[in-house]
This record gives structure tokens, sequence and C-alpha cells, in this order.
């Protein structure tokens, strides 16, 4: 359509510049040239002359037809619903760009739906990239249709100002391209990346990524897990992905203006202050330790596991991370 009546532009100027250079005022060349080419013919405003009636041909046969395809291509849009698709693409685009700390899900398929699902009933903002047309068609989610291991489709998906990625399309390859890509374009970008085989998993990390994820391996051990301790299992599950239950877990990351930094954990009153429970310690060097020592010391960089309700959770987290004062 837009080169239809890009077409069309051209010819309009191109016989309003040509019956000026005849003798005609602008405005009136202007006017000879649409009576012209759509045909209608009123009557012509100057002297006909050889090199005018030339021109007039040339007009018309060049301009008719411009005219006839680029009224052809409008009615097709309008007709298949193109236009109004057109402008939602634009609603999305603006609303896209207003986002910020959402998570960009490359690959719509059964894993990338899955983590949508997850994100969407925790809350979090994100935007899907994908390839096929067809499989985001009808989606209420933000989308953005193309191929992810471009980096001006991971632009157009708000890539660097986006809090996290993942990459769960179903090639190896393409995630570790996507690792490399994100990691380029966001230096802080937290990375989750798929792998369906074990040997992706290490070059999967080389790339860039966060952690690595193989849905097999997963599969298998939640298998086990439900048939040594099913009640266990569904108990871990609930808590962490059950939306009806008052008790959930959550990771708890500790300032350097935090309350805690600097204090022992019998010393913080963490339960007393908050409700919530502290069930284990992660330091700055990855290990966890469970059920911490009262007198071991929290420190800045920790990252503490509580359990607790919703409101003890955010009461523990606005504690161990404050806000920052402005001055």
């Amino acid at each position: 359509m837009w080169y239809a009546l890009g077409a069309l532009a051209v010819v309009l100027g191109a016989g309003t510049i040509g019956y000026w250079i005849l003798g005609l005022a602008p405005l009136t060349a202007l006017y000879q040239t649409v009576i012209t080419v759509s045909t209608v013919g009123f009557r012509e405003d100057f002297r006909v002359d050889a090199a005018s009636e030339i021109f007039t041909i040339v007009l018309v046969l060049a301009g008719v037809g411009t005219v006839l395809y680029a009224f052809s291509e409008l009615l097709e849009t309008l007709i298949e619903g193109q236009l109004s698709d057109l402008v939602g693409r634009r609603r999305m685009d603006r609303h896209i760009e207003q986002l910020h700390d959402h998570v960009v899900v490359c690959g719509w398929g059964r894993i990338g739906r899955a983590v949508a699902r997850n994100l969407t009933a925790a809350g979090q903002a994100l935007v899907v990239v994908d390839m096929e047309p067809a499989r985001l068609a009808g989606l209420d989610i933000p989308y953005v249709v193309g191929d992810a291991t471009e980096d001006d489709v991971l632009r157009q998906a708000g890539i660097e100002r986006a809090r996290g990625l993942a990459a769960v399309t179903s090639n190896d390859a393409t995630n570790v391209y996507l690792s490399l890509s994100g990691r380029s374009l966001a230096p802080n970008l937290f990375i989750v990346a798929r792998a369906r085989l074990a040997d992706s998993e290490p070059k999967l990390l080389r790339a860039g990524a966060d952690r690595v994820i193989n849905p097999q391996a997963i599969g298998g051990a939640r298998a086990a897990a439900f048939l040594m301790q099913p009640h266990v299992a569904e108990f871990v599950d609930v808590v962490i992905h059950g939306l009806d239950v008052e008790f959930k877990l959550a990771e708890i990351h500790v300032t350097d203006t935090s309350t805690f930094a600097g204090q022992s954990v019998r010393d913080a009153h963490i339960r007393d202050a908050t409700g919530a429970l502290v069930l284990a310690v992660r330091h700055r060097d990855g290990h966890f330790v469970t059920n911490p020592d009262p007198n071991s010391v929290i420190s800045p960089g920790q990252v503490l596991i509580a359990i607790g309700t919703g409101d003890q959770l955010t009461a523990l987290e606005t504690l161990a991370a404050p806000p920052a004062r402005h001055p």
C-alpha cells in the first residue's frame, strides 16, 4: 500500500511540475493533473498545443494505471483488516517502548508459553519474540514478529530496558547466539537459556547465560522427586508457583543500605520485625547456608531465601533493600 501511495505521489508531483513548465500556475497545474489522472477531465484550463497534448497522453497512460493500483491496494488493505493491524502494531510498539524491567521471551513454543504463563501469573511484564506470525496471532501479550538473533528485533522488544531474557527456542545454536546478543546489548541482563542437549549447557554459560535449563533433566528430576517424596515435592511446587496459598518463597537481596547489614541473624530480629522466616542465605561466592546460625553476620550482597505471606515478604524486602533517598 505504501509503495502504491508513493507511486501516486510521484505521478501527481511529476504532472504538476510538467503543467507548471507548460505555463500553468502551480495550483492550476495540480488541478489539471488531478482531473487528468482521475479521468474526470472537466475542461482544460490552458491553451492546448502539441507539447501539452503529448504530455497529457503520457500522464494519462502512467497516471490512470497508478491511480487504479493505489486505490485497489487501499481497498484490499481495508477489506483484509491490514489497516487495523497496522494501527494495532503501532499501538503495541508504543506500549513496548514504555516498558522497563520486563522480560523478553524468545521462542513461542511449549516452553515459551509455560514461561510466559508463569511470569504473567506473577505480575511480571514481558514481550514475546517469534518468527512465525501465525503463532502470535490473537496473543494478548506484547509481541514482536521477527528473527530474535537480529539486534534490531531485540531492540524493538526493549532488550536494553529489560531485566531478563529467556532464550527458549527449540534450537541450541540459536539460544547460544541469543545469549551472546543479549549480553552484548545489555550487560546487566539476567539470561536464562534452554538447552536440548547436555553438551550445549557449558556453551550457553560461556556465551553469557546466567542459568541454563534442560527440560528433559528437570522433568526427570521432578518425576524422581514425586516418586520418592510426593508430598514434599508438591508442597514446594505449591509454595513457589501456587497463586492460592498464603505462604510463598522469595529471594531478598541485601543492599548496602539494608537495616540488617552488619548485624547477626539473631540481632536483626527478622522474624519479630516482619513475621517472615529465613530458610537459607546465599553468599557472594554462590554457596548456600541453610538454617543459618543465629550468630552469622548478614552482609551486603547476600541473598536471603525466606518464606512468609505476601505482606511479610514485602516488609522483609523493604528492610533488606530500602529505597534510595534522593536529596
